[in-house]
């Protein structure tokens, strides 16, 4: 059995060299893609030019446009970002069948025993670096016996740390070994290796280099920083105090310490860089997807052109849906404008259907959500959530298909009823009510999301005493606190006389739930009849976690 053999593959300017790709090279400016964190937008991806500027990852706009005036600016698209991820990952599986996206701008292949189909390990390389050249990517690679250790050679194996003589790793932080000359200039080394921060990922085109050979992995991450272990910021900065700087440094430590010290996830990174732990490659399953996209000749901003557009859409849309026998819950409208943005709306069916005219009302009514910008050239419609129709067929005499059909139609106009409002307030807010078994009075119905729940088409069952109409939580009702039953009482600043009661009804709390409403201990219910015409169901609390009292509960029709 040969060893697992991981490739990692790591593309630094993902989002910037994506719309570079779509302007097919017109940009002549460095070019930063900006993320809005609320209060300020930063940059989140760099071109090659505008890292040559001197900015960073996580710059502030303004800080960045005072540094290159000249600098292009183009917002994050995080959902084309992701479907740029999905073509990379299809891509990728040329090298492996088996290939996982584990971030945002990272993919790992599990490459064991296909490497000979391309020349051996650094023919693979060689092929993922004249791809990418041709895709107009920046890719950084890493191959190892580990995920971890290949994650780790992707991102920092060009960055090794100074080897020093008689193997011994000399540190900033020790005074004693510098002259007294130097302690000085000791503060001011910035290296990681003299006391600075962890060095930053470096960006570049792959390099073949960056294999460590079968066995060899403790061996070629020595000497690469701790931040290649997948630690938290504050783990790293730590360790740079304590003068562990070096995955190295690490290895020879005992494994209580470090644990003891740092915490449990330092262990498990560096087991599962060195292969200790196993960390196995996952890939996706492959996704089937219903969607039609329509490139448009010239952008359009009108209402009534976007809709016009959408019904063309529709229909080839909910064909493909209905030669799969499924149909659509949740469809998503995809707009593109002129300036490289989207926008986006989604409408639920309370039903799943393959029927467009059920779906085109309720598009239409999002379409005033649509801001057309400058212009929309592009619109993809897909069912982000479908499910599986099962046929009808009706047999028998004439008269139970005319009652079939009219059963069928008018659960469709309920359902497309539902859908309308929902399309308006949300499907989640409308219910409906099913019977529950429960001997608690307000746990004899349990409310149920209308969109995914069937009507309750037998007889509501009834109880054997008569419950209220109207139900609300207890209100107190001032009353001496004795169980016999007032004859004079004051509830909601009014004094109330009773003409009539029956009772009580003694209902116990359920013994396993613990709940504030029912911690008065056991209840004796009455149905009581004012002289002003009112029927109240009271009852008498006889205290349990909280003090005894009357209260009322209902009212009677």
């Amino acid at each position: 059995m040969p060893n697992r053999r991981i490739l990692s593959l790591w593309f630094p300017r993902l989002g910037a060299e994506r719309l570079i790709r779509l302007e097919r090279g017109t940009f002549d400016a460095p070019l930063a893609v900006l993320r809005d964190t609320g209060q300020m937008q930063v940059i989140c991806s760099l071109s090659e030019q505008a890292e040559r500027e001197g900015l960073t990852l996580g710059q502030p706009l303004r800080d960045a446009q005072a540094m290159c005036p000249y600098l292009i600016t183009r917002l994050r698209n995080v959902q084309a970002e992701q479907g740029f991820m999905k073509v990379l990952t299809r891509w990728a599986g040329k090298y492996s069948p088996w290939v996982a996206a584990t971030e945002e701008d990272a993919l790992v292949l599990d490459v064991t025993g296909s490497t000979h189909l391309f020349g051996g390990e650094e023919g693979v390389l060689e092929r993922v670096g004249e791809d990418c050249v041709d895709l107009q990517l920046t890719v950084r690679a890493g191959l190892a016996d580990t995920l971890g250790a290949a994650w780790a050679l992707a991102r920092f194996g060009a960055q090794p740390g100074p080897q020093f003589a008689s193997g011994m790793h000399r540190s900033g932080d020790d005074i004693d070994q510098e002259a007294p000359a130097t302690r000085s200039r000791a503060v001011k080394r910035r290296h990681w290796t003299r006391g600075g921060a962890a060095p930053p990922a470096a960006g570049g085109k792959v390099d073949v280099g960056r294999i460590a050979p079968p066995g060899q992995t403790r061996g070629a991450l020595a000497a690469l920083p701790v931040a290649a272990l997948r630690l938290e910021d504050d783990t790293q900065a730590e360790l740079a105090r304590l003068g562990l700087r070096r995955i190295g440094d690490l290895t020879g430590q005992p494994r209580a310490g470090l644990a003891r010290r740092f915490g449990k996830g330092l262990v498990l990174r560096l087991d599962q860089a060195l292969g200790a732990v196993p960390e196995p490659v996952n890939p996706a399953p492959p996704e089937t997807f219903y969607a039609v996209r329509m490139s448009l000749p010239d952008p359009i901003g009108l209402e009534e052109d976007v809709a016009a557009a959408v019904d063309k859409v529709l229909g080839p849309l909910c064909e493909r849906l209905k030669k799969k026998s499924k149909g659509l819950r949740v469809v998503r409208l995809q707009v593109f404008r002129t300036d490289q943005t989207m926008q986006s709306v989604e409408v639920g069916l309370a039903r799943a259907t393959d029927d467009p005219e059920r779906v085109r009302p309720l598009l239409r009514m999002k379409l005033t959500d649509i801001d057309a910008g400058f212009g929309i050239d592009m619109l993809r419609l897909e069912a982000v959530r479908v499910e599986t129709l099962h046929a009808r067929h009706t047999a028998g005499h004439l008269e139970a298909r005319q009652a079939a059909d009219k059963r069928l139609n008018q659960g469709q106009a309920l359902e497309d009823l539902i859908g309308r409002i929902g399309a308006r307030v949300g499907l989640e807010q409308i219910t409906r009510r099913h019977p529950a078994s429960s001997h608690i009075p307000e746990k004899t119905a349990q409310v149920l999301h209308a969109a995914w729940s069937e009507p309750w088409e037998q007889a509501w069952p009834e109880s054997v005493l008569k419950r209220p109409l109207l139900l609300w939580r207890p209100e107190p009702v001032h009353a001496p606190e004795v169980p016999r039953l007032p004859e004079v009482f004051r509830w909601r600043g009014r004094d109330m006389a009773v003409a009539d009661a029956r009772g009580p009804e003694r209902i116990a709390p359920e013994w396993w739930l613990d709940e504030p409403e029912w911690r008065s201990g056991v209840r004796d219910y009455w149905r009581v009849t004012c002289k002003n015409g009112e029927r109240l169901w009271l009852y008498f609390a006889h205290g349990g976690q909280m003090s005894a009292g009357w209260f009322c509960q209902g009212s009677f029709a």
